[in-house]
């Protein structure tokens, strides 16, 4: 511990140290052990991540995204999607608290290779690694923590057998203490296991069971499982003990166990074990007793996580071990399939605005779910087979995060097409989910042709007369009208309406939405009295059929607050726009899009009443979360732009507003093209203040 403040204490250098040794020896306890004491020496935060069988660069985004409330930005000002490795630099460029020392660890490192490019530089930060790999990187410096010393072993044992026993037979102690070669892992597995037993068993029978069970494991699979010919000699010891433990266990907590193996190496909740068990039709008190068993042996760890709540960890090497027990399990394929039910019933319940309170509450699940993605596909049923990476999608897409949930659209289409077929209706939701995610980014023209061939295919599969038709005519028209292709969205929208009024019936969410879109059509059309009708449809249907705590409400509030403001009638438009703003906040979190389309609109409410000083802190608001969630480059940022510079314009603040109309223009035209509606609106603007201000004197 001194040795290790010491090094990480080094000023103007960026200390990156690895705790090296193997599986077992307690490098993890000994970094968190470190966190905890050394918690003042850090001012500028602890971040812990895990490096292993997980996308280090996703978990620093989300860290950022989550823990310090940042909004990492998809793309750089010239429009250009950003890398991984290149958000991930702005997270450590917005580091928050900004200022004083902050220590990163990175758990059970198995190469640079993976998470190398994603280190902080900034000699701020230092990075604790722990890792079995000897001699990691010539460039990093290693405190080797190897075994305990046969001293504190022995006292570490006493601890756990209890002092009379050690005493009565202290050589063999000694023994038992070195056959386990000092390993930490194994003298607690062992410890447990001799606590349980009557105070006269002896400890000279429980190493010579030791021995004998070595060397049965060695005989039986020295050759066939490459994971147990890979120990060191300590580790095999573990594994004797650990095998001593396993017979110990009763049919049923041996395969919860095995079933245990199956989730992510991170912290996860008993409740979905509760709920796989259900699935494979076991009895609760035989689950219990399994928790209990496993517990007791030392084979898992309740842990408290950061809310408060005791959650389930398992030793990296006991994990090793129960993958090896589910493999010989014949019931093993019906354990994965009861654990992927489970992940994509969860999966299913995150919505598409996922609230702050929900994103907090499900995100320790989705490593579990990212390892089906990864790991356990084969054992989705092919009408799931999308939902494990839409649930992905949902997860990040709805904190803004699109560059995070790409790949696993990605992922959905390759692996859909390539089990399915390209004729099945799945690969058409995968097409439209990755078109929707593409015009989120105001990627358009890769948006359109995804859109198409959703359409066509499931038109061709399902049917014209099909709710998924009239989900793809609602979302093609929904990319028409963000280009200002006015025309060819109505025809869409009313289909996608009629096609829904008759096949779900009046009364259903999706009505609501039709309702919603056809009316935002006519109002950028100008037809107010037709938009106005449908949107308080839109409203009332959204009230009674989500309850008025739910974000498509705050949405509805705001569209028609807006209709109104185009219409001049403040009064009304101004409790509204107040009403969604404070359920955004509420209910989506201050740092998301939603809450910026709220600043950005209620500051145009006070603009037209001429109240420039309530309304610019708004406007500022707006852009400066919209570049931070969407980039530089995003339609969205340029209409931000444009209505701040048309705040500067109206006052006579010419010399402000003008670099403004620029910085819009060149946007709207990268993003939109020239002759978009909002590009042709803000070109008018900027013409406007130059003639206003050739004029001025």
């Amino acid at each position: 511990m001194t040795l290790l403040r010491d090094r990480l204490q080094q000023r103007g250098v960026v200390a990156i140290t690895a705790v090296a040794g193997m599986g077992g020896v307690g490098k993890t306890e000994l970094a968190t052990q470190y966190a905890r004491q050394h918690e003042a020496d850090y001012p500028g935060g602890i971040c812990w991540l895990s490096a292993r069988e997980s996308d280090l660069a996703v978990e620093i985004v989300q860290f950022a995204q989550l823990q310090m409330k940042l909004e990492v930005p998809q793309q750089d000002f010239r429009g250009r999607v950003l890398s991984l490795t290149e958000q991930v630099e702005w997270c450590w460029q917005h580091w928050q608290p900004p200022e004083g020392l902050a220590l990163i660890i990175l758990d059970d490192v198995t190469s640079l290779e993976g998470c190398g490019d994603f280190l902080p530089r900034a000699n701020r930060f230092r990075v604790l690694m722990t890792t079995r790999v000897r001699n990691l990187d010539p460039n990093i410096e290693e405190i080797s923590l190897d075994v305990l010393s046969p001293e504190f072993a022995l006292e570490l044992l006493t601890k756990l057998v209890g002092q009379k026993r050690v005493q009565r037979e202290l050589e063999v102690a000694k023994q038992l203490c070195e056959w386990l070669g000092y390993l930490p892992l194994g003298l607690e597995l062992v410890g447990r296991y001799v606590a349980k037993k009557p105070p006269n068993y002896k400890l000279a029978e429980m190493l010579e069971r030791l021995k004998a069970q070595r060397l049965s494991d060695e005989a039986i699979n020295s050759v066939s499982d490459s994971k147990k010919k890979n120990l060191s000699t300590a580790q095999r010891g573990v594994l004797a003990a650990f095998e001593l433990s396993w017979r110990s266990l009763d049919e049923m907590t041996q395969r919860v166990a095995a079933l245990l193996s199956l989730f992510a190496p991170n912290i996860f909740a008993w409740e979905w074990v509760e709920s796989a068990s259900e699935l494979l039709n076991w009895v609760d008190a035989d689950v219990q007793t399994a928790n209990e068993q496993l517990y007791g042996f030392h084979l898992i760890q309740w842990v408290e996580d950061t809310s408060g709540e005791y959650k389930i960890r398992i030793h990296t090497l006991i994990r090793e071990f129960l993958k090896v027990k589910l493999a010989a399990l014949e019931q093993a394929d019906v354990l994965k399939r009861g654990f992927v039910k489970v992940m994509v019933a969860i999966a299913q319940d995150i919505p598409s605005n996922p609230t702050v309170e929900l994103i907090t509450r499900v995100k320790d699940y989705i490593p579990h779910l990212a390892e089906v993605a990864q790991n356990l596909i084969d054992a989705v049923s092919d009408e799931n087979l999308y939902w494990v990476f839409y649930g992905l999608d949902r997860f990040y897409s709805g904190q803004g995060l699109y560059a995070l949930a790409e790949p696993w659209l990605k992922q959905c289409v390759s692996v859909v097409q390539s089990r399915l077929g390209e004729e099945h209706p799945s690969v058409a939701t995968s097409y439209n989910n990755l078109a929707l995610l593409y015009e989120s980014q105001g990627r358009y023209q890769d948006a359109e042709p995804l859109h198409k061939k959703a359409l066509l295919l499931t038109q061709r599969l399902l049917g014209e007369e099909h709710p998924s038709v009239a989900t793809s005519y609602n979302n093609l028209a929904g990319l028409y009208r963000n280009q200002g292709q006015y025309s060819e969205a109505e025809p869409l929208f009313k289909k996608a309406l009629e096609f829904r009024q008759r096949l779900l019936g009046e009364e259903h969410p999706d009505v609501a939405q039709s309702y919603n879109n056809l009316a935002g059509l006519y109002e950028s059309q100008g037809r107010y009295s037709e938009a106005e009708t449908l949107f308080k449809k839109a409203l009332e249907f959204r009230q009674r059929l989500l309850g008025e705590e739910h974000p498509s409400v705050a949405t509805s509030y705001n569209n028609l607050a807006v209709l109104y403001s185009d219409q001049g009638r403040y009064q009304e438009a101004e409790p509204l726009y107040k009403k969604a703003l404070l359920l955004r906040q509420r209910l989506l979190g201050e740092e998301h899009p939603s809450v910026a389309t709220s600043y950005n609109d209620l500051a145009g409410l006070y603009r037209n009443q001429g109240q420039y000083s309530e309304a610019e802190p708004l406007y500022k608001k707006a852009l400066e979360l919209l570049q931070r969630l969407l980039g530089e480059e995003h339609p969205s940022v340029a209409t931000s732009y444009n209505n701040l510079a048309y705040l500067y314009d109206n006052p006579g603040r010419y010399q402000d507003a003008e670099p403004l109309y620029k910085k819009a223009l060149s946007i709207a035209e990268l993003s939109l093209g020239v002759d978009h509606p909002t590009t042709a609106t803000i070109r008018k603007n900027l013409k406007s203040l130059r003639d206003n201000y050739a004029e001025a004197p």
